[in-house]
């Protein structure tokens, strides 16, 4: 049966991006692969489930221009920390190292216990039960 193997995010700061995984929800960097010809870097986020985040850098990608709030595609990632009281520890650490919190810890319609945080690169982040 197919599953999702990884994701993947460009970013403009490879190191930056891979200290807020790292840091915020305890990823495990591989080794750092170097394309010479595509100008092309990447790392590997290994998180304790065995998801995997790739980050991803070249130069040359920018981020794309959308005429409204959110652009259609890739909307957040969400990482499941285990219980409601972990949601609320981890979005007051996050917020006081200074990462920008916008969506404060909540039960959402569909029945999960959630907050907003986000990344570096302002890509949205999830912290769920």
């Amino acid at each position: 049966m197919p599953s999702i193997e990884h994701a993947a995010l460009w970013t403009p700061d490879l190191d930056r991006s891979r200290a807020f995984y790292e840091r915020a929800f305890g990823g495990e960097a591989g080794p750092r692969y170097y394309n010479p010809a595509r100008r092309f870097t990447s790392t590997f986020l290994t998180f304790a489930t065995g998801a995997r985040l790739e980050l991803m850098h070249q130069p040359d990608v920018t981020r794309a221009l959308t005429d409204g709030p959110e652009p259609l595609g890739y909307a957040h990632l969400a990482f499941s920390v285990g219980t409601e009281a972990e949601v609320d520890a981890l979005t007051a650490r996050l917020r006081a190292e200074g990462v920008p919190v916008v969506g404060e810890p909540r039960r959402t319609g569909d029945g999960y216990y959630e907050s907003a945080v986000l990344d570096p690169d302002g890509n949205r982040v999830e912290i769920t039960v």
